[in-house]
C-alpha cells in the first residue's frame, strides 16, 4: 500500500523514518551543536548521507526502491526537521548554561539576553 509520504505502509513509515530516524537526526542535530563549528553545512550534509540510511533501510527490511528520489525528498525534509529541533534545544540549552550570566531560556528551543529591557536600578 503506498501513500503520499510511505512506499510500504504506514507502520514502517513511522518506525523507520520518524522513530529511529527522526531519533538519529535528532542527536545528529545535538552532534553538531555540541561541536560548535560550521553549524548549518555540517548538520545539512549529515543529515542528507543519513537520508541515504534510512532509503537502505527501508530497502533492506521492507523491500522499498533504494533510489527513489520522491521518497528519499520526504524521507530527508522529516529528518531535516528532526535535526534543527535537536539542535536549537541543545544551543538553547548550552547558552543558558554555558553563559548563565549573559541568557536566560525562553522555552525548550530558544534564549534571550537577561534583563533585556530593563534598566539597572
Amino acid at each position: 500500500m503506498q501513500g503520499i509520504l510511505y512506499e510500504e505502509g504506514l507502520w514502517p513509515f513511522i518506525m523507520i523514518s520518524i522513530v529511529i530516524g527522526g531519533w538519529t537526526a535528532w542527536m545528529t542535530g545535538k552532534g553538531v551543536a555540541e561541536s560548535w563549528g560550521k553549524v548549518w553545512p555540517q548538520m545539512v550534509i549529515y543529515t542528507l548521507l543519513l537520508g541515504i540510511g534510512v532509503r537502505f533501510i527501508h530497502h533492506a527490511l521492507f523491500f522499498g526502491t533504494m533510489f527513489s528520489a520522491y521518497y528519499y525528498v520526504i524521507d530527508t525534509i522529516i529528518l531535516m526537521v528532526f535535526s534543527f529541533l535537536g539542535f536549537r534545544y541543545t544551543r538553547a540549552n548550552q547558552m543558558s548554561s554555558k553563559y548563565y550570566w549573559l541568557y536566560e531560556k525562553t522555552g525548550p528551543f530558544g534564549w534571550r539576553l537577561k534583563n533585556a529591557g530593563q534598566g539597572s536600578h
